[in-house]
């Protein structure tokens, strides 16, 4: 099962799961979950072939969607789910494949639709740090040059400084990101409440996008931050928050 970071305790609130974007990990959720842990407990999950979690050969939304089920399986109970990015499209697919185990959905500047264009540079770029030569992530950042520097430090919460390893199956996301940056044809909607809140300045959730998400998520409200990007929540953490908190507590 995947590796999780709890925070709260059960009580009479639906539990929040979160499901990180590509690269990523639960702890770039810590700051938002421990927020919203205030009146339910929230779980956030690291990703298969990411964080603390176990690699596989096969990174499909259907992989990451069962992946996702198992852990609410766990819990007993149905559970609101977020997800953002790569997780956002692993958390459609959970809602649309299995929706008795999401009461609320919210996608984080995401729509079920594929994106042109296959960005390998961060891999090439983790790729080249020699870690036989680092010490602290600034040593990583420094052998780093083909990626913006805004980028690296995203990029190095995810090496593991004690044993001089990526904590990222970098072989299995280069050969799945075709996949990864797809959505994969679904029969079917999910009926539940949906949320799908992007950043005013990205370009990831577009209105040529609308006819698809509503023909999935027929109950679907979109919404924009002002003034965000893809990295709304880490860009706009207030009004992140503040969004996410009204519409699960309707």
């Amino acid at each position: 099962m995947l590796n999780t970071v709890t925070h709260g305790q059960p009580n009479s609130n639906t539990p929040l799961l979160i499901a990180h974007g590509l690269f990523g990990s639960a702890r770039n959720w810590g700051v938002i979950a421990k927020r919203l842990s205030d009146d339910r407990q929230v779980i956030a999950a690291d990703m298969r072939n990411h964080g603390k979690s176990d690699w596989f050969p096969t990174h499909s939304y259907g992989d990451l969607a069962d992946d996702l089920g198992e852990v609410i399986r766990s819990l007993n109970v149905p559970v609101d789910v977020l997800g953002h990015s790569m997780g956002g499209k692993a958390a459609m697919v959970l809602a649309l494949t299995q929706p008795e185990l999401v009461r609320r959905l919210v996608v984080a500047d995401i729509a079920p639709v594929s994106y042109p264009g296959v960005d390998l540079a961060p891999i090439a770029a983790m790729r080249s740090v020699d870690l036989s030569r680092v010490e602290r992530r600034a040593d990583a950042a420094e052998q780093m040059h083909s990626i913006p520097d805004e980028l690296k430090p995203f990029l190095l919460q995810s090496l593991d400084l004690g044993n001089k390893r990526w904590r990222l199956n970098l072989d299995t996301l280069e050969r799945e990101m075709e996949r990864i940056r797809g959505f994969p044809e679904i029969r079917g909607d999910f009926q539940g409440p949906t949320l799908f809140l992007a950043g005013a300045d990205s370009n990831y959730v577009q209105a040529a996008h609308r006819p698809s998400i509503l023909s999935l998520f027929p109950n679907a409200e979109i919404e924009y931050i002002p003034h965000a990007g893809h990295w709304l929540h880490a860009e706009k953490p207030r009004e992140f928050e503040a969004a996410v908190r009204a519409f699960l507590d309707r």
